[in-house]
């Protein structure tokens, strides 16, 4: 019978192994230390985007209704009997109504959470009464509708607020969009919500900051308190030429490894003392825009 002979294979001892796995696991280590901090990295540039992008879609239509503010279609000489101008009754908000009624163009309500149609719901809480959030704008602009025989001339109230939801523990921004009703053989209207086109309290963004607004008038000066139909500085609402919007927004998770220390905190820079230093991990960002108004004249 033949005998194998094994004197010459070769193999690895127990030595060996070990180190292999030891220097296996090094790598898989380094491996997974730079995938965190890769993965870490673009976790935070993606929220830092997010935050940009929601600021910079809300400006767009804050841009977008703050100039329409004012606005007065004219129907001109026409054939179907329909007047050439808007006839439609004018509510200045001071002694001949309130001023959740009022047509001003830009109506600015500093610090003021949430918004009903009454105004007579209890007042909102803030989550901590030293937050910044918020300032309320409201912004009236005319349209047509030749088609709508029973009032072809239209009227529009945006509203932007903000507002806590109870189960949450942030803020979000809310938008209403109402319609003034006043058909061709009434002399009076009112505002609804029921219209089509209208909606109340549609939600845009949440984790809002502050939301400031800022108005210049026609001389360049801050227009400090904002003018409003409802004191002696109604005579400016017709001034206003600039809104400069101040949006900021959190991150919706924490984004920092650390809370800020006391000597070095975090700060949310505002227009006077709607500045504050925050220690807690949360990302903040703002955006600053100033629009100007295109349709603010001489009133209705």
């Amino acid at each position: 019978m033949r005998k194998n002979k094994f004197n010459n294979t070769s193999g690895l001892t127990l030595v060996e192994i070990l180190i292999g796995i030891v220097m296996t696991s090094i790598m898989m280590a380094a491996i997974y230390t730079s995938y965190t901090v890769v993965n870490n990295s673009f976790t935070q540039v993606t929220d830092r985007a997010k935050i940009s992008a929601s600021g910079r879609d809300i400006v767009g239509m804050l841009m977008r209704d703050i100039r329409m503010a004012g606005f007065k279609y004219h129907f001109g000489i026409n054939g179907l009997g329909i007047s050439t101008a808007d006839n439609l009754q004018y509510v200045a908000g001071d002694e001949t109504g309130t001023l959740i009624d009022s047509h001003a163009p830009i109506i600015v309500i500093k610090n003021k959470l949430g918004y009903d149609r009454d105004d007579s719901s209890v007042e909102p809480t803030k989550i901590n009464t030293d937050d910044l959030c918020c300032d309320r704008i409201h912004i009236v602009y005319g349209d047509f509708n030749q088609n709508h025989t029973a009032q072809p001339y239209k009227r529009y109230k945006l509203t932007y607020f903000a507002d806590k939801e109870p189960e949450n523990d942030f803020y979000s921004v809310y938008k209403t969009k109402e319609s003034w009703i006043q058909e061709n053989e009434d002399l009076v209207g009112s505002w609804t919500d029921k219209c089509p086109e209208c909606y109340i309290r549609e939600r845009i963004r949440d984790h809002i900051v502050d939301m400031e607004f800022i108005v210049t008038g026609d001389e360049g000066k801050i227009l400090n308190p904002p003018p409003r139909p409802d004191n002696p500085s109604r005579e400016h609402l017709y001034s206003i030429k600039i809104v400069d919007v101040r949006l900021t927004f959190r991150s919706n998770k924490p984004f920092f490894k650390d809370e800020a220390s006391p000597d070095k905190p975090r700060l949310v820079k505002g227009i006077g003392d709607r500045s504050r230093e925050f220690f807690d991990r949360f990302l903040r960002d703002s955006v600053l825009v100033s629009i100007h108004t295109r349709n603010i004249g001489s009133g209705f």
